[in-house]
């Protein structure tokens, strides 16, 4: 039998207060998801001003970035690159960066996933999160 890290409740909230705190001080309208291994959604919130559209994006890239086990602005890239053919890829509606996996001891926790500025700031907040536990 394998065992591997999980995250808990009281780790969900770190990152999520990490990632608020770094959306506010920056000013930034955003929804931020986390999610479990499996892309289950564990916490979502959308700040004030965020974009409605905002509060299905910011799932999808963590659902992606935790079944892809990689950040969601890997796949983002390669449809650009020319490999349209991955934008049938099932389950992976959110294609876009700020996408970024929770990887504790080499597993892949989770993931979370911003949206509401631009797609390198959706990531700076969903790893400024991230970076909360340690």
């Amino acid at each position: 039998m394998l065992t591997k890290p999980v995250l808990s409740h009281d780790d969900v909230k770190k990152i999520a207060a990490a990632a608020e705190a770094e959306a506010v001080a920056n000013k930034w309208a955003v929804s931020i998801a986390i999610v479990d291994d499996g892309g289950h959604l564990l916490w979502f919130q959308r700040l004030d001003g965020t974009a409605p559209i905002s509060s299905h994006i910011a799932p999808s890239k963590a659902r992606v970035a935790a079944l892809g086990r990689r950040e969601s602005k890997v796949y983002e890239e390669m449809i650009n690159n020319g490999r349209v053919s991955f934008l049938s890829a099932p389950e992976m509606p959110g294609m876009l960066e700020g996408g970024v996996p929770i990887i504790v001891d080499g597993h892949v926790v989770g993931a979370v996933g911003v949206s509401g500025v631009k797609s390198n700031e959706d990531a700076q907040v969903a790893k400024v999160g991230i970076a909360a536990l340690g």
